[in-house]
């Protein structure tokens, strides 16, 4: 059994026991010098190889290594920015999906919309669009009553026309000024009616679905007055237009025209009665003169043309044919002492007598 040698350094087994002398290398002569036996070692820690000297630093193992400024005193690290994590290490950046994002917004606006919609349902705001035979609309914004009819709010037409209006009163106000007193159907003037205009014209009358249709007044800001039917604000039918100035007109209309059968009559007192087309006496018709003097006969084009009798205030006549207003054709004239002359006249002058 061996023994333990008390030579033996228990801290380093290697240090302080006996070996036995050392062989010589191979080829070495007998009674040689022997070479020196090397000076002992020291113990190695267990923790690794020892740091260097401060002067000379090397970096620890996972340890970064820094590069020191010109200037800075050895052993000071330079700043380093924080990157919100130990160790150095910057956290890679998490970036959302454009998707996300579009996903979020649009969640966003429909809660929005939601939200205003129940603030405009609960208290009491409404929109409604009205769809007309002619394909136009008018579109409402505002409150209704507890039947869903609305009460007051702003109208937007599809002519681009905008306006405000009052169920309580019957009442529209027009973003052109006009104003509306009067019956209303469905949003749309209908029945009867008072327009104001912001120029000053005014209409009182019959309205449908919107329009000035039926039998009306107006009067104008410039003094004149229609009284009479009405079709789209256009005078059709029989009507009476007075201007400003005392003159009148009582018969047809069409197209906002004189038209058909009428009297016409001017403030020096001259009057006609006959035939109209497109303002312009045509036709059978009777032209009294503020002078006295009177035509019987046809028109055409607003004058005397065809055949006709015109009578001069101091009994002379003419019975004959008309061209441009003149005596021009076959006629007999005749003055008031009963003589008469027969032949043919041109631009109101004789040309020749019968026989001749």
């Amino acid at each position: 059994m061996n023994q333990p040698n008390p030579n033996r350094n228990q801290n380093n087994p290697g240090a302080g026991s006996y070996q036995g002398p050392r062989r010589a290398p191979q080829g070495t002569p007998a009674g040689a010098p022997q070479p020196a036996r090397p000076a002992q070692q020291p113990p190695r820690s267990p923790q690794g190889p020892r740091p260097a000297a401060p002067g000379n630093r090397q970096p620890y193992p996972n340890q970064p290594t820094y590069a020191r400024p010109q200037g800075m005193p050895a052993g000071q690290r330079p700043q380093q920015a924080r990157t919100g994590g130990g160790g150095g290490r910057r956290r890679p950046t998490k970036h959302r999906s454009a998707w996300s994002v579009m996903l979020i917004i649009l969640m966003a606006a429909v809660l929005t919309a939601l939200a205003i919609v129940g603030v405009l349902y609960f208290t009491g705001l409404r929109y409604q669009k009205i769809e007309n035979d002619d394909g136009s609309t008018i579109k409402f914004v505002g409150r209704v009553d507890e039947e869903n009819q609305p009460l007051t709010g702003k109208l937007y037409y599809s002519s681009g026309l905008r306006a405000e209006v009052d169920l309580a009163q019957n009442k529209v106000t027009y973003n052109d000024g006009s104003v509306y007193e009067g019956e209303l159907v469905n949003l749309q003037r209908h029945g009867r009616g008072v327009l104001v205009y912001e120029n000053g014209d005014r209409y009182e009358g019959e309205f449908y679905l919107d329009s000035i249709t039926g039998q009306g007044k107006f009067e104008f800001a410039s003094g004149d007055v229609y009284e009479g039917g009405l079709v789209d604000r256009v005078k059709e039918g029989q009507g009476t237009y007075t201007w400003a100035d005392g003159a009148s007109y009582t018969g047809g209309f069409s197209a906002n025209l004189r038209n058909g059968q009428g009297v016409m009559v001017w403030p020096d007192g001259s009057r006609y009665e006959g035939g109209f087309v497109n303002n312009l006496k045509e036709g059978q018709g009777v032209y009294s003169y503020a002078n006295g003097d009177r035509y019987e006969g046809e028109f055409v084009a607003d004058m005397r043309a065809g055949q006709g009798k015109y009578t001069w205030a101091n009994g002379e006549s003419f019975v004959g044919t008309f061209a441009a207003n003149n005596l021009n054709g076959e006629g007999t004239y005749s003055w008031p002492s009963g003589r008469t002359y027969t032949g043919y006249f041109q631009n109101g002058k004789i040309v020749r007598a019968d026989g001749e």
